[in-house]
Protein backbone atom coordinates (compact mmCIF):
# COMPACT_ATOMS: atom_id res chain seq x y z
CA UNK A 1 0.00 0.00 0.00
CA UNK A 2 1.30 3.34 -1.14
CA UNK A 3 1.07 6.28 0.68
CA UNK A 4 -1.21 9.06 0.15
CA UNK A 5 0.80 12.62 -1.60
CA UNK A 6 -0.27 14.15 1.22
CA UNK A 7 1.12 12.05 3.83
CA UNK A 8 3.98 11.78 2.02
CA UNK A 9 4.58 15.16 1.72
CA UNK A 10 3.62 15.39 5.80
CA UNK A 11 6.43 12.71 6.20
CA UNK A 12 9.06 14.83 4.58
CA UNK A 13 7.88 18.04 6.04
CA UNK A 14 7.76 16.22 9.67
CA UNK A 15 11.87 15.48 8.97
CA UNK A 16 13.09 18.59 8.08
CA UNK A 17 10.89 20.19 11.00
CA UNK A 18 12.48 17.34 13.54
CA UNK A 19 16.22 18.24 11.55
CA UNK A 20 16.10 21.83 12.02
CA UNK A 21 14.56 21.73 15.42
CA UNK A 22 17.87 19.78 16.55
CA UNK A 23 20.07 21.81 14.76
CA UNK A 24 18.47 24.98 16.66
CA UNK A 25 19.23 22.96 19.71
CA UNK A 26 22.85 22.21 19.11
CA UNK A 27 23.36 25.69 18.12
CA UNK A 28 21.97 26.73 21.50
CA UNK A 29 24.23 23.67 23.38
CA UNK A 30 27.19 24.79 22.18
CA UNK A 31 26.51 28.81 23.05
CA UNK A 32 25.76 27.36 26.31
CA UNK A 33 29.36 26.05 26.92
CA UNK A 34 31.19 28.95 24.35
CA UNK A 35 29.15 32.45 25.98
CA UNK A 36 31.27 34.04 28.64
CA UNK A 37 29.13 35.19 30.82
CA UNK A 38 25.45 33.90 32.90
CA UNK A 39 22.65 36.22 30.91
CA UNK A 40 24.48 35.38 27.61
CA UNK A 41 24.23 31.65 28.81
CA UNK A 42 20.88 31.79 30.10
CA UNK A 43 19.88 33.33 26.99
CA UNK A 44 21.52 30.61 24.61
CA UNK A 45 19.70 28.08 27.19
CA UNK A 46 16.20 29.25 26.90
CA UNK A 47 16.27 31.13 23.31
CA UNK A 48 17.30 28.15 20.65
CA UNK A 49 16.04 25.64 22.63
CA UNK A 50 12.34 26.56 22.98
CA UNK A 51 12.17 26.74 19.43
CA UNK A 52 14.02 24.11 18.46
CA UNK A 53 11.61 21.58 20.87
CA UNK A 54 8.94 23.72 19.12
CA UNK A 55 9.69 22.21 15.54
CA UNK A 56 10.95 18.94 16.77
CA UNK A 57 7.91 18.49 18.78
CA UNK A 58 5.64 19.74 15.10
CA UNK A 59 8.01 17.53 13.53
CA UNK A 60 6.94 14.56 15.52
CA UNK A 61 3.35 15.68 15.57
CA UNK A 62 2.97 15.43 11.61
CA UNK A 63 4.93 12.28 11.61
CA UNK A 64 2.33 10.82 14.06
CA UNK A 65 -1.21 12.81 12.67
CA UNK A 66 -2.99 11.63 16.09
CA UNK A 67 -5.63 13.47 17.81
CA UNK A 68 -3.93 12.01 21.34
CA UNK A 69 -0.57 12.38 20.11
CA UNK A 70 -1.39 15.71 18.63
CA UNK A 71 -2.63 16.79 21.85
CA UNK A 72 0.30 15.24 24.17
CA UNK A 73 2.81 17.22 22.16
CA UNK A 74 0.63 20.16 22.36
CA UNK A 75 0.82 19.66 26.25
CA UNK A 76 4.76 19.17 26.15
CA UNK A 77 4.94 22.40 24.09
CA UNK A 78 2.46 24.43 26.55
CA UNK A 79 4.67 23.10 29.49
CA UNK A 80 7.99 23.73 27.57
CA UNK A 81 7.00 27.35 26.87
CA UNK A 82 6.10 28.18 30.18
CA UNK A 83 8.20 27.07 32.49
CA UNK A 84 12.00 27.78 30.09
CA UNK A 85 11.55 31.53 30.55
CA UNK A 86 10.74 31.52 34.12
CA UNK A 87 13.53 29.12 34.81
CA UNK A 88 16.03 31.55 33.00
CA UNK A 89 14.73 34.53 34.87
CA UNK A 90 15.26 32.74 38.42
CA UNK A 91 18.88 31.82 37.13
CA UNK A 92 19.52 35.54 35.39
CA UNK A 93 17.72 37.00 38.65
CA UNK A 94 20.37 34.41 41.28
CA UNK A 95 23.50 35.57 39.15
CA UNK A 96 22.68 39.36 39.75
CA UNK A 97 21.96 39.05 43.44
CA UNK A 98 24.99 37.21 43.51
CA UNK A 99 27.13 39.53 41.75
CA UNK A 100 28.08 37.09 39.00
CA UNK A 101 27.01 39.73 36.50
CA UNK A 102 29.69 42.33 35.13
CA UNK A 103 28.69 45.71 35.72
CA UNK A 104 29.27 47.40 32.67
CA UNK A 105 26.44 45.43 31.31
CA UNK A 106 24.09 46.51 34.16
CA UNK A 107 21.80 49.89 33.83
CA UNK A 108 19.13 48.91 36.78
CA UNK A 109 16.54 51.34 37.78
CA UNK A 110 15.58 49.79 40.97
CA UNK A 111 18.79 49.66 41.93
CA UNK A 112 17.88 52.48 44.46
CA UNK A 113 14.70 50.68 45.75
CA UNK A 114 16.91 47.38 46.03
CA UNK A 115 19.36 49.17 48.32
CA UNK A 116 19.46 48.62 52.29
CA UNK A 117 18.73 51.80 52.49
CA UNK A 118 17.61 53.95 50.27
CA UNK A 119 17.38 57.46 49.20
CA UNK A 120 13.66 59.12 49.90
CA UNK A 121 12.36 61.22 46.85
CA UNK A 122 12.74 64.59 47.29
CA UNK A 123 9.15 65.52 47.96
CA UNK A 124 9.69 63.36 51.03
CA UNK A 125 12.20 64.03 53.19
CA UNK A 126 13.32 62.22 55.88
CA UNK A 127 12.63 63.06 59.22
CA UNK A 128 15.22 64.57 61.28
CA UNK A 129 14.53 64.07 65.11
CA UNK A 130 17.24 66.78 66.17
CA UNK A 131 14.47 69.43 65.03
CA UNK A 132 12.90 71.49 67.20
CA UNK A 133 9.64 71.40 65.69
CA UNK A 134 9.53 68.16 64.51
CA UNK A 135 6.86 65.90 66.11
CA UNK A 136 7.00 63.99 68.78
CA UNK A 137 7.19 60.13 68.28
CA UNK A 138 5.54 58.96 71.74
CA UNK A 139 3.34 61.52 71.94
CA UNK A 140 3.16 65.05 74.10
CA UNK A 141 6.52 65.92 75.85
CA UNK A 142 5.16 66.47 79.16
CA UNK A 143 4.58 62.71 79.06
CA UNK A 144 0.83 62.79 79.62
CA UNK A 145 -1.65 61.54 77.44
CA UNK A 146 -4.88 63.12 76.26
CA UNK A 147 -7.70 61.97 78.45
CA UNK A 148 -6.28 60.02 80.62
CA UNK A 149 -4.28 60.68 84.24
Amino acid sequence: MNPTPWAQAADTVGAFLVFLGAAICLLGSIGLVKLPEVLSRSHAATKPQALGILLVLVGVALRLRTGIDAGTLALIIFFQLLTGPVASHLVARSAYRTGGVHADLLFDDLDEQLSEEPDMPRSHPRPDPDREDAAPKDGPEDGHTPGGG
